[in-house]
Formats: C-alpha cells, structure tokens, sequence
C-alpha cells in the first residue's frame, strides 16, 4: 500500500507550464490506477497535490507560454511535503532566480525537514543552487547555460554529461523530457513497479530507461571507492553468458562469496545475481526493439535458456513479455494516408 505522498509545484513568472502539468498527469494516473485496483470502493487517494506561487505577493502565475496557472497556495503556508518540484525557466533564468529570494529562504527551510526531497527542472536548477543548497554537491541543468551557471556557482559539482543527477534529497534534471523518467522513479518508490510500468504504457510509446541507468547519485557513487568491486562489475558486464559462475569471480578476487555479495551490494546498492539479470534484461530490449531475432534467439543471445523463466522474469522487471514488448515498442502510431 502506498504511503501518503504529499507534493508541492512552486510556480513563478515565464515558467514551462509543462513541468507542472506533465508530472501532476503522471502522478495522477498513477494514484487513479492505484485506487482502481484496490478491492476497497472507497479507497481514497494517496496523493495530495498544491501549487504554490514562488512570487514575493499571493497571486496566480502567467507562465512563459501566455498561460495562466492558478495556485491553491503560497510558501508561507507550507511548511512540510514529501516533493518539492521547481519549474523550468524560459530563456535566461538568473535574473528570476535573484528576484526570488523568500522562494531560496524558503527551500532552504525546507530541506531542513528530513522528509522532504526537492527537484529541479532545467534552468528551475538553479533555484537550489542560489539557495547554497548544491554547495559541493552534483548537479546538472539546461545545456545552454552550462557555462553561465558554472561561473555563477563554482561551488556547485556541475555534471555536464549526466541529464539526471541525485545527491542526496536534491535531485536536477536537464530537461522536461528527463523530468518524466524522475517522476516515473517517483511513481514507483510509492505506488511499486506495477503501477509505474501501468502509467509509462499509457504516456509513452516505450517503456523509460530505468533511473539507476540513466541517473548521477553521488550518495551512492561515493560507496564506488572498492576497485575490486569496480573490476567485477565490469567482469560481469563482459560475461553474459550462462556460464558465469559468482563462486569463481569471487574467488579470483581473493575473497568468500558471502564477502563478495556484501561488498558488491554495498557499492551498488544491488546484489550481483541483480546486476546481471538487469545487463541482460537491458540487452534483451534492444534486440526486441531493434533486431528481427526471435523472441527465442534473444533469450540465447542475453545469457537464457529457460523460456520459462526468460519470459517470467522479463515480465517482472519491464511488465510485458517480450512479445508484448516488442509490440508495445514497434507500434506504429500514425498511419499515413494514401
């Protein structure tokens, strides 16, 4: 069952209306699945949404795009959530940014309550690092003002190869698009697997890389000090094949199995049994996607030899059979006039 999930939009002058709209219809198909699905009639929902105005004055927001967006409240009146997302900005974002300082005070504040998580979209970034908040810690935003933003905040660890970077409870996205495969990570921290894979079906023609793929964590890279763990992820990223043995690379790493499982989930926050079957899920969509394999020579070709267990494990990790997959990812969604 999932847990109360409390969300909060800050809105503000010439802001991407979809950075609100988009992560507020995803979430929202996913607390209507959710309910949907509960035996109980009257199951109430799990989620509770505000839109705040990030202005200095109590007042709706004319956004960017000649949009108006209406809040149903303001800063001062929040003092707890769950998510705090910071909107995208339209064309230069750091004369907004400065003229927004009870919105910096205020995310400071709260970051400061251990249960709240905040994310930026974009340029919205940069939210967070004029607040200090990103002080020495990864992050990224919109590629065109990579080097604005590096001058403006050379504090800030800026990761201009990553388009999602998570340190922490403070989380950056580079753009709107990656803004939906955080939302979809959201998704399926509170309402599980199912239901996200249930909503990225419904909004997308395909199933969204996973977040550990395409994510920097910096809480977790730290852990990546162990260079024997460095040398058997990429052992095993090289080895697909059924006849990896875990027993044996344990052993030629020079210790036990049961230190080799413990080290490996310390560093990557998965066991090694995960992070193979993950490689080869991951390569198994490819090849359905991209190759005409049959579903029985993809099965081969990523390590599987059990149809059975292929096809369950498949479906438990992306939430369609290969087949259904496949289909999903190759349909066509214009058909053309003659």
């Amino acid at each position: 069952m999932p847990k109360q999930l409390d969300v909060v939009f800050i809105t503000c002058e010439h802001m991407l209306t979809t950075s609100v709209s988009l992560p507020i219809e995803l979430l929202r198909a996913a607390d209507d699945i959710y309910r949907a699905s509960s035996r109980k009639k009257t199951m109430q929902s799990a989620l509770n949404i505000r839109i705040a105005s990030g202005a200095e004055k109590r007042s709706d927001i004319h956004a960017g795009t000649s949009l108006n967006i209406a809040c149903n409240a303001h800063l001062e009146d929040i003092n707890q959530a769950n998510i705090v997302f910071l909107p995208a900005l339209w064309r230069n974002p750091f004369p907004i940014v400065a003229k927004h300082k009870k919105l910096t005070n205020w995310l400071t504040f709260m970051f400061s309550r251990e249960t709240t998580r905040i994310a930026g979209v974009g340029t919205g970034c940069c939210f967070m690092a004029e607040a200090g908040l990103l002080n020495n810690r990864v992050a990224t935003t919109h590629w065109h003002y990579f080097d604005q933003f590096e001058k403006r905040y050379p504090e800030v660890l800026l990761q201009r190869k990553y388009f999602i970077t998570q340190s922490g409870r403070l989380y950056c996205t580079g753009s709107v698009n990656t803004l939906a495969d955080l939302v979809v990570h959201f998704i399926e921290l509170n309402y599980g697997r199912e239901i996200s894979t249930q909503v990225q079906r419904h909004f997308f023609h395909d199933i969204r890389k996973n977040y550990q793929q395409l994510a920097l964590q910096d809480n977790s890279k730290a852990l990546l000090t162990d260079e024997l763990m460095l040398d058997a992820q990429r052992a095993i990223a090289n080895n697909l094949s059924p006849g990896l043995n875990f027993d044996e690379l344990a052993c030629e790493l020079g210790m036990s199995r049961r230190s080799f499982d413990r080290r490996f989930r310390q560093s990557f926050e998965q066991s090694p049994l995960q992070y193979l079957q993950k490689l080869r899920l991951d390569s198994a969509r490819e090849l359905l996607k991209n190759s005409n394999l049959s579903t029985t020579e993809v099965m081969h070709s990523v390590g599987y030899s059990d149809a059975s267990h292929f096809n369950k494990l498949f479906k438990q990790i992306v939430g369609l059979t290969p087949r259904q997959y496949r289909t999903t990812v190759r349909a066509k969604l214009f058909s053309e006039k003659p």
